[in-house]
């Protein structure tokens, strides 16, 4: 009995142009490559239901002849390359031939297009792939291409589609790479009656990130400008020790193409080691040029990877530019030396006598005259049940930790998780009865939010409510924040705000609610540096261990590290 059979034609297309077309965002990346290649300088793109029902993609190209738009849904059709050799050296965007046949086959398409000139434009209709429709019509010179019902005769692929907020924002990030790609390009994005996207053409990539992110983006950017053995790295970067609390905004660009590469981000994260905050990323928006023949940018079917011929000296070009336009920016962060009284290498000795003000105030660790606390709650250490019985505050070191003591050894609580994870409780019991505490601000907090900012806006925005967060459009890209939970100050609310948004637009549904809380907590927490009394050390470490889990922080960091007594005492020679 005979098994294998051709798969029918009809078949056959739908596979290949699930290969291509994924979501949405696929098909806008597609049509706008194809734009871009024609030579446009303005690009208009048009959706509906995130893109789900209705997409359209409009451009002032070089056009297509009546010829070439009959040929550009056959498969295999291509302008691009011509012969097996032009694969090592590809200097367009596009160059499949599969993209439009692809789109054709899942959706219901209508192609308008003209070259400009004396004759008629034209006009093709395709459904599912199906006999072309091909008339003339009056255009202007470009092509506008509209696809409608995406995955309609696909619904087992269209039922994994997203909502239309998270298929939006897919679509809004993709263009937000163009437009940083190409500054000189007017690129603009309608959904529905509401502009997502409007970039007017300016002159470089400073520029256009203040279009797209506002004053405060550029403000802890610097220069990135490099070049060795045929290679260049251009754009901006952090400068230390500002940075992000994540990798949202690490953008990379191979010969103006947006790509991920983990070559590009290893080296990027490895050049900031020891120059960032505690847990923050660099911030990049980073274009290297190399020649066409030594990356190859045919390795996934929607183009977003690319693989180099020699991965090593792209990952030191990285290293050397960043470190190069780091210590031109001078941005270095600042690390203690030894006192000059102290030999090198060498403990600093301090007599303290009892009874007598504790010397050096300026030394890292302070002496709290303390009693027992009580430490019973919920939960203990690392998974105990039961908290320790008694622990003495002994004092704090470098501002940061909190030193106490019971009778198995010494803890060391960092002041900043605990109170994190003290209020991060708290918090969540007040979001259980809906009773944030609110204040409305004297003068509207004022921002400007970026096109992906503005789309996780109205996707989260009931979420935000509920915490007590309630904004306003102003206009354009401006929002004031009106009012916001009264554990905050007015700057402090604004950059919380911006944080939470940030949760909201990266995190899965599920996890939003505890990240938001998390968040709260954080900001509102007391800081590593802070010194603190010892009725609040005391009060920190009581608290912390009638929390939920004293051991980690809503974040996932640590709170407590243990020293057991037996441990330095067989150290000490005593045991």
């Amino acid at each position: 009995m005979n098994r294998i059979a051709l798969l029918p034609p009809e078949v056959a297309r739908k596979i290949a142009a699930g290969e291509v077309i994924e979501r949405p965002v696929s098909v806008v990346k597609e049509l706008v490559e194809n734009s871009l290649d024609a030579g446009a300088s303005e690009i208009a793109v048009e959706l509906a239901n995130g893109g789900k029902s209705m997409l359209a993609v409009r451009d002032d190209g070089q056009g297509m002849s009546r010829r070439d738009a009959e040929l550009c849904f056959e498969r295999h059709s291509t302008s691009k390359i011509s012969r097996e050799d032009d694969l090592a050296a590809i200097s367009t965007l596009g160059f499949r031939g599969e993209a439009l046949a692809s789109i054709a086959a899942v959706s219901r398409l209508t192609l308008k297009t003209s070259e400009g000139g004396a004759e008629a434009g034209t006009r093709v209709d395709i459904e599912g792939g199906g006999k072309p429709s091909v008339s003339s019509i009056a255009f202007p010179r470009g092509a506008a291409i509209e696809v409608r019902d995406l995955f309609f005769n696909l619904p087992a692929r269209r039922k994994f589609l997203q909502g239309d907020t998270a298929e939006l924002g897919q679509i809004v990030k993709y263009l937000t790479g163009v437009a940083l790609a190409y500054p000189k390009l007017r690129l603009s994005a309608v959904h529905g009656t509401r502009s997502v996207l409007s970039c007017p053409p300016v002159e470089g990539l400073r520029e256009r990130i203040f279009q797209l992110y506002g004053r405060a983006a550029l403000d802890g950017l610097m220069e990135v400008e490099f070049t060795e053995s045929g290679m260049r790295l251009s754009g901006l970067a952090s400068r230390p020790p500002a940075g992000r609390s994540n990798r949202t905004h690490q953008l990379f660009f191979v010969n103006k193409r947006p790509v991920r590469d983990k070559i590009l981000s290893s080296a990027l994260n490895q050049a900031y080691r020891g120059f960032l905050e505690k847990d923050r990323a660099p911030e990049a928006f980073l274009f290297l040029t190399v020649p066409p023949g030594e990356v190859d940018v045919n390795v996934h079917p929607a183009k977003s990877e690319v693989r180099f011929r020699a991965s090593t000296p792209i990952f030191q070009l990285v290293l050397r530019a960043v470190d190069k336009s780091r210590r031109q920016a001078g941005g270095v962060k600042a690390v203690a030396v030894p006192r000059p009284e102290a030999p090198a290498g060498e403990p600093e000795m301090v007599a303290y006598i009892p009874g007598e003000p504790f010397p050096g105030e300026d030394l890292p660790f302070r002496v709290a005259d303390t009693g027992p606390v009580a430490a019973g709650g919920a939960g203990g250490l690392a998974g105990e049940t039961d908290g320790p019985p008694e622990l003495r505050v002994l004092g704090q070191y470098a501002d940061a930790y909190i030193i106490a003591a019971d009778a198995d050894g010494l803890l060391v609580v960092d002041q900043h998780n605990a109170h994190e994870r003290i209020l991060y409780d708290r918090y969540a019991e007040i979001d259980r009865g809906r009773s944030w505490p609110v204040q409305t601000a004297l003068i509207p907090l004022v921002f400007e939010a970026s096109p992906s900012q503005a789309v996780a806006l109205d996707a989260g925005r009931a979420l935000l409510e509920e915490s007590g967060f309630r904004v306003e459009p102003m206009g354009g890209r401006s929002y004031a924040l009106r009012e916001y939970p009264d554990v905050f100050g007015p700057q402090e609310a604004l950059v919380a705000f911006l944080a939470l948004l940030e949760d909201v637009r990266t995190r899965k549904a599920e996890e939003r609610k505890s990240r938001v809380l998390a968040t709260m907590a954080c900001k509102t927490a007391i800081k590593a540096g802070e010194r603190l009394p010892r009725e609040k050390m005391e009060f920190l470490v009581r608290e912390l261990f009638r929390t939920s889990n004293p051991a980690v922080c809503p974040h996932g960091r640590p709170i407590v590290v243990r020293l057991d007594r037996a441990a330095f005492e067989r150290g000490l020679g005593r045991r």
